[in-house]
């Protein structure tokens, strides 16, 4: 009775919240204070079981990849949108999929799952896989050192079922794998030499020194990432063939997610796999929010470069290979310390158009430090884009440097609500 109330309320929540405009998190936190075993009762119920995919940098692109290629071989997949990775996101994500009943139609949970809030949800959901893409320095002002968000991961690492899956060129990663029960397995898939070598920005693990010790691998890994360009990375398997598939963006990054992201789909499908299901999977991945993605307004189109940490801004702005025609930075609370930025490598920026969000002082402070040109400071997100929507040549698109809050905030204003739906 409490369930099917729940997602009663929750959906007419989740209605009024589309009507106002854009998605919210506020129909899942409903919805959980009328059933507090919500998560349970729904997610729980899903029949092939759950999968988290958590990281500090690369969780939303890879669960968006290993979605797209599971559901190429036909699995019905319940899943939550980039960012909706806590328990109230998780909530609001069902109530747009579940029945009245709070059933819903899928073979398999994956999820993406943010690292201080694993522990929580694995308390509630037990992951039967458990994928961790990579531990790098991320909000120092919410994790302190890497070392805690490690001891969240080991939490989730213990409640896992079947099979831990890392990258291991992270020893840290591997270590996740150490004393835990004998019927969980580690798997892992791996990186050549000579792209580490080449493109050591694309890992940028944290190190932890003696903390947690250094392991090996047991086994050799699934898949061994063996190539990439701009817009491909290639494969190669234990027994020796190669598969190239595309990419979204240029990037050593997201080689390594699409391979983290196979290699899990690989695992999940055992003898249903098709290389070429995955491969076409891959040719038409839909962009993940924020991520090479653009967002088109008032007859301009606003591509977007999530500044989330410094490992991952400084990926991303390095897949830039001149400088972009119309810059525009927009960060707010949602980053309450960006100090970081002062160790960020602006590559061929030189001017930046607009800066917007309660942080751009921070920003114009840090651009005059480093001399970098800048135009007008239009803190409203709205004035901001309707500004831009006219600055520069019409038909090349702005270069949205934004955080994960003015991104949602942009959504909205570009018209797009479907901002927590999962499928």
């Amino acid at each position: 009775m409490l369930l099917r109330l729940a997602v009663v309320v929750g959906r007419l929540v989740r209605a009024l919240a589309r009507v106002r405009g854009g998605g919210s998190a506020i129909p899942g936190v409903v919805a959980q204070k009328i059933d507090p075993l919500f998560l349970e009762h729904t997610i729980g119920r899903i029949p092939g079981g759950v999968v988290f995919i958590t990281g500090s940098n690369g969780k939303s692109t890879t669960t968006a990849m290993a979605v797209a290629v599971c559901r190429a071989h036909g699995l019905r997949v319940f899943t939550n949108p980039a960012g909706s990775n806590l328990p109230q996101g998780l909530a609001s994500a069902v109530l747009a999929d579940a029945r009245l009943d709070g059933s819903i139609e899928a073979d398999i949970a994956i999820l993406e799952v943010d690292e201080a809030y694993g522990p929580m949800i694995s308390a509630r959901l037990t992951p039967d896989f458990f994928l961790v893409t990579n531990l790098q320095l991320d909000q120092l002002n919410r994790f302190g050192e890497p070392e805690r968000v490690w001891d969240m991961m080991r939490t989730v690492a213990q409640r896992t079922t079947k099979e831990l899956i890392v990258n291991d060129a992270e020893p840290a990663l591997l270590a996740l794998g150490e004393g835990l029960s004998s019927e969980v397995t580690t798997q892992t898939m791996s990186v050549a030499e000579h792209l580490r070598t080449q493109f050591p920005e694309g890992l940028s693990e944290a190190s932890l020194g003696d903390y947690r010790g250094q392991t090996t691998p047991r086994s050799a890994p699934d898949l061994v990432l063996v190539g990439r360009d701009a817009d491909s990375a290639t494969l190669e398997e234990r027994g020796g063939a190669t598969h190239t598939v595309s990419l979204p963006a240029p990037g050593l990054h997201w080689a390594i997610d699409a391979t983290l992201a196979l290699s899990l789909a690989m695992r999940l499908l055992g003898p249903d796999w098709s290389w070429p299901r995955a491969i076409d999977a891959f040719s038409q991945l839909p962009p993940v929010w924020g991520r090479a993605e653009r967002v088109h307004y008032s007859g301009r189109d606003f591509e977007l470069l999530m500044q989330k940490n410094l490992p991952s801004m400084q990926v991303n702005l390095q897949t830039l290979v001149q400088a972009p025609a119309t810059v525009w930075v927009a960060v707010d609370e949602g980053t309450p310390d960006p100090s970081w930025i002062y160790d960020l490598a602006l590559g061929p920026i030189t001017r930046v158009d607009v800066l917007s969000g309660s942080k751009a002082w921070q920003w114009a402070t840090f651009l005059a430090y480093r001399g970098v040109e800048l135009g007008e400071i239009i803190e409203d997100t709205r004035e901001a884009m309707d500004f831009l929507a006219g600055l520069g040549p019409a038909d090349t698109p702005v270069t949205a440097i934004v955080n994960y809050e003015q991104m949602m905030a942009m959504r909205r204003i570009a018209g797009l609500r479907d901002l927590e739906t999962s499928g």
